[in-house]
């Protein structure tokens, strides 16, 4: 199999194990992520937010926040499922945009669902609130970074295929409980990579593994 560049299996998961996999740091384009603190010192990159991962703690603040909390989450999430359906029907029609008029209005029910949401959580008088204040803030002032699919329908609602992508990783250390060498964690995890880039490029898995162990590995063109 041909080298792949960057250290797969790194002891830290932050910053430093990162670096080490040799993607992030040179990376210009728009990476879609979670809201880690580390991905933002990679500030040469254009950062979009996750709308999945904001769903899911919306939907824990309706499971547990005040009611004026969990009233503004609702106005949310409605608002935030109307116009990922108007992306999708846009796109199924082969338009690349959202109608303005249907956009400008859920964008503005948004606004005042965070808007509310933040000012209902203000007191942060438990751990909870000051958590569910914490989302809000993030959602009114990243509002931007949350929203790029909105006005870019070439990008996607959500990260699901890199959460996919990294799932078997997580199986084999939930089934095995870990990985007994660093190589052999090494090895998997260039394996798993390479098996992930082929599938991403319409390529059979068990072909490109054959291909490789007769030495002449499939390499995905660059641009």
């Amino acid at each position: 199999m041909s080298k792949i560049r960057g250290e797969l299996h790194h002891r830290r998961r932050g910053r430093e194990g990162t670096d080490a996999a040799g993607i992030l740091p040179g990376f210009t384009g728009i990476a879609m992520h979670d809201a880690w603190a580390p991905y933002d010192t990679y500030t040469q990159a254009t950062h979009a937010l996750c709308c999945a991962h904001a769903l899911r703690e919306l939907t824990a603040v309706s499971e547990h926040g005040g009611q004026a909390a969990r009233c503004a989450v609702y106005r949310a999430i409605d608002a935030l499922l109307a116009l990922k359906k108007a992306a999708e029907t846009a796109r199924a029609a082969g338009g690349d945009r959202i109608e303005d008029k249907l956009r400008a209005g859920e964008l503005k029910a948004l606004r005042t669902a965070v808007r509310d949401g933040v000012k209902a959580t203000a007191a942060r008088s438990s751990k909870t609130e000051a958590k569910h204040h914490a989302l809000f803030k993030r959602l009114r002032d990243r509002r931007n970074d949350y929203l790029r699919w909105v006005h870019d329908l070439t990008l996607p609602f959500d990260n699901n295929p890199a959460e996919q992508t990294i799932r078997m990783a997580k199986l084999r250390i939930k089934v095995s409980g870990c990985l007994r060498t660093r190589q052999g964690a090494q090895d998997f995890a260039a394996i798993r990579t390479y098996l992930a880039t082929a599938d991403r490029h319409d390529q059979r898995m068990l072909n490109v593994l054959v291909q490789s162990m007769r030495g002449s590995p499939w390499t995905p063109a660059t641009i």
